[in-house]
């Protein structure tokens, strides 16, 4: 699964699922554009990371709530290399921790269109339309594995609605590019990122419960299986939700 001489955009890839993606593809040979809303600091240090692989790095600031970041950031990431191979919309936004945690309904729903759905679509298609012009490429996609299944309450409504979005983007964004382009999407279960570091005790035994691998996903179990996405070994693997969830299916 050799990346060498590959280069990839991950977005949101200053902490959690976006940094380990960034450090796994890296660690297989590609050269990483290092994505983060607001803090430098935050991604200079996953492009330490890569660069400590052996690997070049690029660091770029765009707030993707912003329609017209969208553009700017395929543009500076085509500047920065003249092929990109690799494009992972994995940039998500954060409602459930700190402030945004106490915001209503209605401000969290609007936040997630605009962040989760909104930028993947957009993003998507203007890296999608470079990639099949140039007649090669990989795009790869973030949804949840719960917008298949359904989970009471706000947070669940929420995230079913927004990751639902994407994950039927994904099939259709698949069928638009192919063949010169691929598109999956990963659709991660528990995974222990800063909400899941926090949770309550009950939550954490309803994960190991409700997880027949009887633990949290973890983000490098997420980067392993999209490394396999995007690499040539996935070569006949288009339009798929791939779940990574230890086995929860109910």
């Amino acid at each position: 699964m050799s990346l060498r001489g590959h280069t990839a955009v991950v977005t949101g890839s200053s902490r959690g699922i976006g940094r380990a993606i960034a450090l796994e593809l890296a660690g297989a040979g590609a050269d990483v554009l290092v994505h983060a809303r607001q803090s430098r600091q935050a991604a200079e240090a996953t492009a330490d990371g890569v660069r400590a692989l052996g690997r070049e790095a690029e660091v770029v600031l765009a707030d993707l709530a912003e329609p017209d970041r969208h553009e700017r950031l395929v543009e500076q990431a085509w500047n920065w290399r003249p092929g990109v191979d690799i494009w992972i919309n994995n940039a998500g936004a954060d409602v459930l921790t700190g402030a945004a945690a106490g915001w209503s309904f209605e401000r969290k729903l609007e936040m997630l269109w605009r962040v989760d759905v909104a930028a993947t679509i957009r993003l998507g298609r203007l890296a999608g339309s470079r990639m099949k012009a140039a007649g090669r490429g990989v795009i790869l996609n973030l949804g949840w594995d719960g917008a298949e299944r359904g989970m009471a309450g706000p947070s669940g409504e929420l995230f079913a609605a927004a990751k639902g979005a994407v994950m039927a983007f994904t099939r259709s964004l698949a069928q638009s590019l192919a063949p010169q382009v691929r598109v999956n999407c990963l659709a991660p279960g528990w995974i222990k990122t800063a909400w899941g570091e926090k949770a309550s005790e009950d939550w954490q035994d309803r994960v190991q419960r409700e997880t027949p691998l009887g633990r949290w996903g973890t983000p490098e179990d997420v980067a392993r299986v999209a490394l396999f996405l995007v690499s040539p070994a996935a070569g006949f693997v288009t339009g798929q939700i791939v779940h990574v969830n230890g086995g929860f299916s109910s």
